[in-house]
């Protein structure tokens, strides 16, 4: 059996605007939400995760 790779689009809430795309890593400090990439391009937004939905590879964010 092979391991596929799951890559992740996130939003932001309020509008739908895309933060990042092919995201494979998403860590939370606090408010602080790190979004990486596939290439190890990071994004740090202050929020909170509202959703994650694995089957569509979406997440949601409410950032300040």
């Amino acid at each position: 059996r092979r391991n596929s790779m799951c890559l992740a689009t996130v939003y932001k809430e309020s509008d739908s605007t895309v933060i990042c795309r092919n995201v494979s890593r998403i860590d939370v400090e606090g408010e602080r939400v790190i979004i990486r990439d596939i290439m190890g391009d990071e994004t740090t937004v202050t929020g909170r995760i509202l959703m994650v939905d694995l089957a569509n590879s979406i997440v949601r964010l409410q950032c300040d």
